[in-house]
């Protein structure tokens, strides 16, 4: 049987003297599957992907991604992982305002050792498929919200990585722009990427996923397949 590529056992996060911002947290997420994290601020939800992504450590609990134990990584090699294994997609783009959009999606290849032309043909080859070639040489600054997500999650594929996490893709982007993005995603996730996207946004969560997993004060406390009241999160 094919194993999860994404699997949290009993896994804890508390920080100070607040209440646990996870608790207990178990969750299996399967290659090419496509999951929302749904939960209100505060709930948990931005947690548990900086776990997965090996920004955060649990206090309690396991971590694999992709057969790694991403909670026994130091920083500098969690950094590495991430690089090739995880592209990450962020509400506010993250995007270097002084680099073009060409040198913007090549940045982790070059950090992972590619070759620059290399990495330069893969970044076209991105841009054209997301319809944005036209802005290889723009600044990001110079773009559209709807486009400079774009040249993030061109960015967020640059390295062929089997895991796309997205944290509030579309909550800096007007409501046309983010039934675009929602739609790239659910593309993407058509064509065998598997994607993870945290979210308070229930018309995007059904637009681009399977499956949502809702979080409240730290734990998961419901999972169904998008669509289906009845359906449980076991596969």
């Amino acid at each position: 049987m094919e194993d999860p590529l994404i699997e949290l056992s009993d896994v804890g996060r508390a920080y100070d003297d607040g209440p646990p911002a996870l608790r207990k947290a178990a969750l299996r997420v399967w290659p090419g599957e496509a999951v929302a994290v749904l939960g209100p601020s505060g709930s948990g939800k931005s947690t548990l992907l900086n776990l997965i992504a090996g920004l955060d450590r649990p206090g309690t609990g396991t971590v694999t991604v992709d057969g790694v134990r991403v909670d026994r990584l130091s920083e500098a090699a969690a950094a590495r992982f991430r690089r090739t294994r995880i592209g990450m997609v962020f509400q506010f783009f993250n995007l270097l305002d002084d680099l073009t959009v060409t040198d913007n999606v090549t940045l982790p290849a070059l950090l992972a050792g590619t070759a620059r032309g290399a990495a330069h043909r893969r970044a076209a080859e991105l841009l054209e498929t997301l319809g944005i070639d036209r802005h290889a040489r723009a600044h990001p600054g110079r773009l559209s919200g709807g486009e400079r997500q774009r040249v993030a999650i061109a960015r967020a594929l640059m390295n062929r990585p089997p895991l796309i996490l997205a944290d509030e893709p579309t909550g800096a982007l007007d409501t046309a722009a983010g039934e675009d993005v929602g739609r790239l995603l659910r593309e993407l996730n058509s064509e065998g990427q598997t994607v993870v996207v945290v979210t308070h946004d229930l018309a995007l969560a059904r637009s681009c996923t399977h499956r949502t997993v809702r979080i409240a004060d730290g734990r998961i406390v419901d999972g169904r397949v998008a669509g289906d009241v009845g359906a449980g999160v076991s596969r």
